[in-house]
Order: C-alpha cells, then structure tokens, then sequence
C-alpha cells in the first residue's frame, strides 16, 4: 500500500454532533439496545432499504430482516470493535458514516451506511460491508 492511497478522512465539525449520534447506533443490527426484534429493526430501516453484504451480493429488506430474525431468536455471543468513524452530509438530513469493523477479533470489514433523519427518528437507507484483505 503507498501512503497517496489512502484518502484523508475528515468529519466536517458542523456535522460532529450527527457524527455522535450514529456512533451510538453503530454497527447496525449489532446493538441489542437499538434493535433485537423484526418490528425494532424494520423501524431502523426506510422501506426501500437494501444492503451489499461483505460477499457482493445485494440483499433486499425482508432478506435481512429475516435474517436478523433468526440470529436474534438464537443466543449468540457478538463480540466486535469498531475504530475510524467518519460522518459526511450528502444531502439535508442524509449522512454517509462510514467505519471500520473488527468481529471477533478476526475478521475485519470497512462498513458504510447512509442514514436519514426523520420525523420518526433515524432511518438507515442503504449499507455495504467490505472485508479488508490485510497484506
């Protein structure tokens, strides 16, 4: 890797305070205190919401809805990390957070997530996990 590659992150500080709020609602589907049941987790989710997993492929809501459905209904232990948040205003009330994810010690993906502010609260739009291939 050169050093040119890698771009330069900066949170802009008008949108510090938005940077904090997603924090806290990140990784998504991760956070027991933000979701742990298919009606908490559809409230997470604009209707159209859809997601490219770490694999390429692209999944519809009621995929991962259902998905977490199920891994929520079986006791499992979540161990994660996240490190390198970085928050950009694309348009009035949509931000693109973006971050790093380490599971379980081992495996390491760089995750972004458009999120909308609502009326209702936040809604997240879109999300794309990419496993880093360390060299």
């Amino acid at each position: 890797m050169t050093p040119d590659m890698e771009p330069v992150l900066a949170t802009d500080p008008s949108v510090v305070g938005v940077l904090d709020e997603l924090v806290r609602r990140e990784p998504i589907f991760h956070r027991p205190d933000t979701g742990a049941t298919r009606t908490e987790f559809e409230e997470m989710t604009v209707t159209d919401f859809w997601e490219v997993g770490a694999s390429g492929r692209r999944y519809s809501r009621d995929y991962v809805l259902e998905a977490l459905e199920k891994r929520s209904a079986a006791p499992h232990i979540d161990v994660w990390e996240t490190t390198g948040f970085h928050c950009r205003r694309l348009a009035e009330h949509v931000y693109l957070l973006t971050y790093t994810l380490v599971q379980h010690k081992e495996r390491k993906t760089r995750r972004s997530t458009i999120w909308q502010r609502t009326p209702e609260g936040w809604k997240i739009v879109y999300h794309q996990g990419t496993i880093v291939q360390d060299s």
